[in-house]
């Protein structure tokens, strides 16, 4: 099987698409399958080249839909060596403009040779877009995109891939019409991480000095409203000021420069055991999560959350929210409560009430649970099988 992933960037910095295709491609290829990615980057972007896959970039794209010119010229030449493709990602060019272009091709062409088109949309029909907020202009941006471009793609597809039965029931309520061909639980893994060595610790410390010997709590995200950072600082500050025993914090994540970013370092103030340390990779990445005492993500909406899971194949606990939608396949492995100032602050409170056999025995079961929900190998297979099955049909 030849599969072909189109999404609109492979930039590490734009968030979890991107790292989702890295932990996919690799395993979809150990079992057999051909793959390639299309992205909407300028050839010469200085992320590109690092991957073990082909990556063909045909942009720059324009504006926030990312239009890009390019798309269905090379999809009218390049179709056809494909047996599937999936779109990742809703609400941009890739998965309106790439259903276009194949509606194209198989009209010019012989319609055999047309490859079955699906849509990944990695949480972006959860119903918390349309209901934020801050998101009153998007959402309804959103449904008039719906009734022109998305929805057309959407239930004209094969099928609607997700990464979790959660996020399958709520595709279904913001969006009329809603008539997919299919909806597909195949869930999503990630790639084993490195194993905990003394040079991923040193690659940290070596980052953030302040914290060599020092216990911390994680939070390795993007740092944007909906991951409710401002709650994670609001109750941190709020239990330092109750007591002397706290670990230090790690805010780590691009989005530092934002309005949003800047707020938080404001409400953070000087406190010296609040240190955010913009975004990490390799090593050093690594040597954050297996250093940290727990990883926290008190997220509004939370699709899949890679780091999450890459916290418990660390045999890290994570204390998240309930809007992180696999929070039941990840409670063995530790803490879940509410999305507010107060289920955060109970959140850590519970944490700190916990004797260390009990923290240590919660990250056992969170590598179990990884294990057990989320390893690569078995989220590959899922899709390979739903792909076969369904793409001739």
């Amino acid at each position: 099987m030849k599969i072909l992933h189109v999404i609109c960037t492979m930039d590490p910095a734009a968030g979890g698409l991107a790292q989702a295709l890295r932990n996919m491609v690799p395993a979809l290829t150990a079992k057999g399958v051909h793959n390639e990615v299309l992205s909407f980057d300028p050839p010469g972007a200085d992320f590109l080249g690092q991957d073990a896959f082909v990556v063909h970039a045909i942009g720059p794209a324009k504006g926030p839909y990312r239009y890009c010119a390019g798309l269905q010229p090379w999809l009218l030449q390049q179709a056809h060596r494909f047996d599937v493709v999936i779109a990742h990602g809703l609400w941009q060019h890739n998965n309106a403009g790439t259903a276009s272009a194949l509606s194209h091709h198989r009209r010019r062409h012989v319609a055999a040779t047309t490859p079955a088109f699906y849509v990944m949309p990695h949480g972006m029909l959860d119903p918390y877009f349309q209901r934020a907020p801050d998101r009153r202009w998007k959402a309804v941006r959103n449904q008039i995109v719906w009734k022109l471009l998305e929805g057309r793609a959407v239930n004209g597809a094969q099928g609607v891939l997700f990464t979790c039965a959660q996020e399958l029931l709520l595709a279904r309520i913001p969006f009329k019409p809603y008539r997919p061909q299919r909806e597909l639980d195949v869930g999503l893994g990630i790639q084993a991480p490195p194993p905990r060595r003394d040079e991923l610790l040193t690659a940290f410390h070596a980052h953030c000095p302040a914290l060599a010997g020092r216990p911390y709590l994680l939070f390795l995200s993007r740092v944007h409203e909906k991951k409710g950072v401002d709650l994670l600082l609001g109750a941190y500050l709020q239990l330092q000021r109750e007591r002397a025993d706290l670990p230090a914090l790690v805010v780590a994540g691009p989005g530092m420069d934002t309005v949003y970013g800047r707020s938080l370092r404001d409400m953070a103030g000087q406190a010296p055991d609040i240190h955010f340390t913009g975004m990490l990779s390799g090593d050093v990445k690594w040597g954050a999560i297996h250093g940290c005492e727990a990883f926290v993500l008190p997220s509004h909406q939370e699709n899949f959350g890679i780091a999450v899971v890459e916290a418990m194949a660390c045999e890290r606990p994570v204390l998240i929210s309930n809007q992180v939608n696999i929070w039941k396949e990840c409670e063995p492995g530790g803490l879940v409560d509410d999305d507010t100032a107060e289920g955060t602050l109970r959140l850590l409170s519970r944490w700190l009430a916990l004797a260390p056999a009990q923290r240590a025995a919660l990250g056992v079961e969170a590598r179990k649970a990884y294990l057990q929900n989320f390893s690569v190998e078995g989220a590959a297979q899922r899709l390979r099988a739903a792909l076969e099955a369904t793409r001739a049909s």
